[in-house]
């Protein structure tokens, strides 16, 4: 892993690839209303989004978690942490959100990019841009932030946090 993360492009086969994209940009998904981005946000801010959680320890899994499995085997996780997607809607102009960190221990971090569109992952000042099928690896515990889209109707990816 460079530095303190790591970008490979095509992660998945086409095949799995389509299965969580068609999926995740089908109108029978369900995603929920998030007020806020982050715990760095306040109801105040005009920023939200849509997340759908595929499994966390406290909750158990979705019906929906088999789809995130080829990124799980491809990664070899030892242990699971939480799998979210995460929707940002279209704004007018790229809106930069709060830094944050994902969980206080050292852990592992992925995100996969379920479409392509001009929103960006910021890791102490490096932009990772959203391409479909591109995976970001990182260090979760340690400051980063995201963006919205200004270019597609939503900006769609999925945050691994794991061992």
């Amino acid at each position: 892993m460079k530095a303190d993360y790591q970008v490979i492009d095509n992660f998945l086969n086409k095949e799995d690839f389509l299965k969580i994209k068609n999926l995740l940009e089908s109108s029978n998904f369900p995603w929920y209303y998030q007020p806020i981005i982050n715990n760095n946000h306040s109801e105040k801010d005009l920023n939200c989004y849509f997340t759908h959680l595929f499994y966390r320890l406290e909750t158990g899994f979705s019906n929906f978690f088999d789809i995130t499995k080829p990124v799980i085997d491809k990664l070899k996780i030892k242990s699971l942490i939480r799998v979210k997607a995460n929707l940002y809607p279209r704004t007018l102009k790229i809106e930069k959100h709060k830094k944050h960190i994902d969980y206080d221990f050292k852990h592992k971090g992925a995100i996969y990019y379920v479409n392509t569109n001009d929103g960006k992952t910021i890791l102490n000042n490096i932009e990772i841009d959203s391409i479909e099928n591109r995976l970001l690896i990182f260090k979760a515990y340690l400051p980063h932030s995201s963006t919205s889209t200004t270019n597609f109707k939503k900006r769609i990816n999925i945050n691994f946090n794991y061992f």
